[in-house]
């Protein structure tokens, strides 16, 4: 009599082909699970153009890994993919913690966590070492936190300003410069977002990356090479300001528009390119090697191997099984967390915003649509107060936000108030315990800004569910963690400005600000909601 053959079983987990259809299964869920981010992400390649290189990044990776596929080796036991298995049930902790807490760059990054786990479960820490650059390369295909993104593009904006005005007034042009507004007399230029040199940064930040990684030499000089696309990308993106400011200056705006603006945005992304490959050449001549031009960036001959190499053989791991268990798990539990009604709590209007609270009359004022498309706010007032015993008046801004879980942030005016042409001569924190907000004292930041021989106090604050808080970091901290414990995300920013009269003491405004506060404060709860509402 026979014995069974287990090879004729109906299932053989050790066939190559049912191996990988397992894993083409896993990649599947873990597609599925990570569904609507990699929609949104692939949606912000389309949409955004300063990471719409976001296509090519993937392609790049896989085709680096395709290379090396003959160092990589599938392991067969379940110590070896421990490793993986860790990183994976991270990565899958992660996605659940952005999803409570709404937090889109978390569930991105956690994308990237995960892959790299799944890719360790497969082929061992071992494999990891191969393929860790080729990994970490995705990074550049996940847009950046909007706080540090709204910072950078402020302080670039600025940088490449000032340096464009530079090289204007190098061609004995007379020019003035107003925060980031060139005024060319017959002209006014605005280096608004789309100019600060972001569209460069980011592309050429990955190209240099790469560059780096296949280029032949110490390490010192691969870092030299990736840090070094932020210097010229602001170098370039300031001659290109300069450059458009001459030719407005001689032709007109119509120099500054249309096809010609963006033609003029790929020729200094070409210069970008241009100026990082004769830094490569630089420094390969600096280290005694006379590398040709052409031959600075070569995938290595040893990636492809010998002819006689095979494919990594097919094992099956106990693991996987695991593995799309938890995909599974995590893939239900996010749907259902989703699922979820985000709080928006009741509130009045700020169109009801007293005009009079005790001496101070007000007057309404508005923003003009640019910057409501900029804010992305959900309701705004503008009031400008005076008081008969007073000496000057007060500006009353308040922005609020209803749900900061597609993109809309609170801007801080740290970043705004340089743009506008101010300088900040001084800056802190205060605390008023006179006023509190939900039993605690109201905490706020005060700037003095200075305009040529304007100068103006400034108070502002971030008020989230009974908090004042005065650091924007912090702010997105605590944003985040109620968006997990209260399942509300809605916040808003209140500033006061006054100015100083020339012959007016920095503390006779402080006292203004404050008597205003005393005021003021009594109104804002009903239109900014605190910690216990009424859902």
């Amino acid at each position: 009599m026979n014995s069974p053959d287990k090879t004729n079983s109906p299932i053989d987990l050790k066939k190559p082909t049912i191996i990988l259809s397992i894993w083409v299964f896993a990649l599947l869920l873990l597609g599925l699970t990570f569904k609507s981010i990699l929609e949104e992400m692939i949606g912000i390649w389309i949409n955004v153009e300063e990471y719409s290189h976001g296509f090519f990044i993937p392609v790049i990776s896989v085709y680096f890994l395709w290379l090396r596929r003959k160092e990589l080796k599938f392991i067969d036991n379940f110590k070896d993919s421990l490793p993986g298995l860790i990183i994976t049930v991270t990565g899958l902790l992660l996605l659940l913690i952005g999803t409570l807490a709404t937090a889109r760059v978390v569930e991105l990054y956690s994308f990237i966590v995960t892959l790299t786990g799944v890719f360790a479960i497969a082929f061992g820490t071992q494999g990891l070492r191969v393929g860790a650059i080729p990994l970490l390369f995705l990074i550049f295909m996940v847009p950046i936190p909007a706080v540090i993104l709204n910072n950078l593009s402020s302080k670039l904006q600025l940088i490449s300003s000032w340096l464009g005005v530079e090289f204007i007034r190098a061609c004995d042009i007379m020019v003035h410069l107003d925060g980031n507004v060139i005024d060319l007399g017959i002209y006014k230029l605005q280096v608004v977002d789309a100019c600060s040199g972001l569209r460069y940064l980011f592309p050429l930040a990955s190209l240099s990356f790469l560059c780096a990684y296949l280029f032949k030499g110490p390490f010192w000089q691969k870092v030299l090479i990736f840090l070094s696309s932020a210097p010229l990308t602001i170098f370039m993106n300031s001659f290109r300001i300069g450059v458009i400011g001459i030719l407005v200056d001689n032709w007109g705006t119509e120099m500054a528009e249309g096809f010609l603006h963006d033609f003029e945005g790929w020729i200094i992304f070409l210069f970008c390119m241009a100026l990082l490959f004769m830094e490569m050449w630089f420094l390969s001549r600096l280290s005694g090697k006379k590398v040709p031009f052409n031959e600075l960036v070569l995938i290595p001959n040893e990636w492809s191997g010998s002819g006689e190499q095979k494919n990594p053989e097919i094992k099956f791991n106990k693991t996987i099984l695991v593995l799309l268990l938890l995909l599974c798990i995590t893939a239900i539990t996010s749907n259902y967390i989703k699922g979820r009604e985000e709080i928006i709590p009741a509130r009045k209007a700020f169109l009801n915003f007293p005009l009079q609270l005790g001496p101070w009359q007000g007057r309404n004022d508005y923003l003009s649509q640019f910057y409501l498309d900029q804010l992305k706010l959900t309701d705004y007032v503008i009031i400008n107060y005076a008081a008969p015993e007073s000496a000057g008046s007060v500006n009353f801004y308040s922005a609020y936000y209803q749900s900061q879980r597609q993109g809309a942030s609170i801007h801080s005016p740290k970043a705004c108030m340089p743009g506008d042409g101010w300088k900040i001569a001084q800056f802190g924190q205060q605390s008023f315990p006179d006023i509190t907000v939900d039993g605690n004292a109201l905490e706020f930041n005060r700037a003095v800004i200075e305009k040529g021989d304007n100068k103006q106090l400034v108070y502002y604050w971030f008020q989230h569910h009974g908090r004042t808080i005065t650091n924007e970091y912090l702010e997105k901290w605590y944003l985040f963690y109620d968006a997990i414990i209260m399942n509300r995300s809605d916040g808003a920013l209140v500033r006061l400005v006054t100015s100083v009269g020339t012959t007016e003491n920095i503390e006779a405004a402080d006292q203004r600000l404050k008597a205003f506060i005393k005021d003021m404060m009594p109104q804002l709860p009903a239109y900014i909601p605190g910690k216990s509402v009424d859902e």
